[in-house]
């Protein structure tokens, strides 16, 4: 077994600042190589001082705009524009990618589309919902009117 620090967040092993114990071929052919970890030692736990400092000090901030964003986001519905037939039927459907565009294009600020969940396809015009997981415990309703192209 061997001792790393982990530089990154790592699913299922732990987050960023972390000591953890790893077989040795994990660390040694992927933790390490990918720069998800560096090996311990006694001077590294400087190192993890470090990290947990700058996470703690980015999460702080960042709480804070997840809920301003947040605000933002459900003080309006969006309005999302997609080709569609005579009867409001869609070509395609909106993916997640079309609402984080839209979200910028409102000038509200920039969302990660692999965030965002939709309830059920999209695939008419209309009134719809999604939401948005912007942090841990913080999740914004995403309410987006889907209009067809002239």
């Amino acid at each position: 077994m061997a001792k790393v620090i982990l530089t990154n967040e790592v699913t299922g092993l732990g987050s960023a600042g972390d000591v953890v114990e790893v077989k040795n071929g994990y660390a040694r052919n992927y933790l390490v190589p990918q720069g998800f970890a560096t090996p311990w030692t006694r001077g590294g736990e400087k190192q993890v001082d470090q990290i947990k400092s700058a996470r703690a000090a980015r999460e702080h901030a960042t709480i804070e705009e997840a809920h301003d964003l947040k605000a933002k986001i459900e003080a309006a519905p969006l309005r999302v524009s997609v080709k569609a037939g005579a009867e409001g039927r869609l070509f395609g459907s909106v993916q997640p990618r079309d609402i984080a565009e839209a979200v910028e294009a409102a000038g509200l600020g920039s969302i990660d589309r692999r965030v965002i969940e939709l309830a059920s396809s999209v695939k008419a015009v209309g009134r719809y919902e999604a939401t948005a997981k912007l942090r841990d415990g913080i999740v914004a309703n995403i309410k987006f009117d889907v209009v067809a192209t002239k």
